[in-house]
């Protein structure tokens, strides 16, 4: 053979060092498709009640939290927080005194597998100071009166949000609306700047919405930045005025007032059908 001719062999031996090293090239593509894919996952249906050292927010800071407790009982959570929460165990429970009562929903798609991926993209942020914790709003920030005033807009449903989404009296009622009210799908919005612990956690939790109801509205249609600080400046402007009782006490007295109207409307046309029953049965009887 010449000098620069590979035998038959030569190849053969050196196939397996190509195929291994294009597994190893496809091993660290999927790798990177399953970080990225956590860190999607992890914004989406995460960020809005933890962050990954930046504090806590509605829920616990996440920053090594697999140093805290084991792996098998994150994975476990996870896969199913309000059961865990209903078992009655220890650390399930401070975790839930320590979030104002609110226990974490069970989020769709969260298996053993999705579990750990999250569990690893939390660690890997742990490790590398967390680049989920910016917060959408500054806690100094001062609100202004005219996102005050169209925070109100947003909520009432007056001025139409910007990628279609519903306004929140569809779905809740708070203090002071005009009768007929809001809806009742979602709790009531009275207290829920104070329910959620200020306005760090509220801004964070509207920029992602964690529960199932809200994710199937607001993820097609997410709410905008300017949306979010002016819905956050109005409850946080409602949380310091005083409750005031709603208007649909209007609406349970035109019922009263209506169903009495009725009521003596019945008499009167009853009581005449048996007075004319009654008087030739008495005179009658009289003869």
């Amino acid at each position: 053979m010449g000098a620069g001719a590979q035998s038959p062999c030569a190849k053969s031996r050196g196939f397996p060092t190509s195929r291994w090293g294009l597994c190893l090239i496809f091993s660290s593509l999927i790798g990177v498709a399953y970080a990225q894919d956590a860190a999607k996952f992890y914004k989406q249906n995460c960020a809005a009640c933890h962050s990954v050292g930046g504090g806590k927010r509605i829920g616990p800071d996440l920053k090594d939290v697999t140093a805290r407790q084991s792996r098998e009982w994150l994975v476990r959570f996870l896969e199913d927080p309000q059961a865990v929460a209903a078992s009655d165990d220890v650390y399930a429970r401070k975790i839930v005194a320590e979030s104002h009562g609110m226990i974490m929903p069970k989020i769709g798609g969260v298996d053993s597998a999705r579990a750990e991926e999250l569990l690893t993209f939390i660690e890997s942020e742990s490790s590398g100071g967390g680049s989920q914790s910016p917060n959408t709003v500054p806690a100094e920030a001062s609100f202004t009166a005219s996102e005050v005033a169209r925070g109100r807009e947003i909520v009432l449903g007056s001025k139409p949000l910007s990628n279609g989404g519903p306004a929140c009296i569809s779905c809740h009622t708070l203090s002071g609306l005009a009768a007929p009210g809001g809806g009742r799908l979602g709790p009531d919005l009275t207290h829920c700047y104070d329910r959620f612990g200020g306005r760090r956690n509220l801004t964070a939790w509207l920029t992602s919405p964690a529960t199932p109801t809200m994710q199937a509205v607001y993820q097609a249609q997410p709410l905008q930045r300017d949306e979010i600080v002016a819905l956050s400046a109005y409850f946080e402007a409602q949380s310091k005025q005083p409750v005031k009782a709603r208007r649909q006490s209007t609406f349970v007295l035109l019922g009263i007032c209506g169903s009495l109207a009725s009521l003596v409307l019945l008499d009167g046309v009853w009581r005449g059908r048996l007075r004319a029953v009654r008087r030739p049965l008495v005179a009658r009887r009289r003869a």
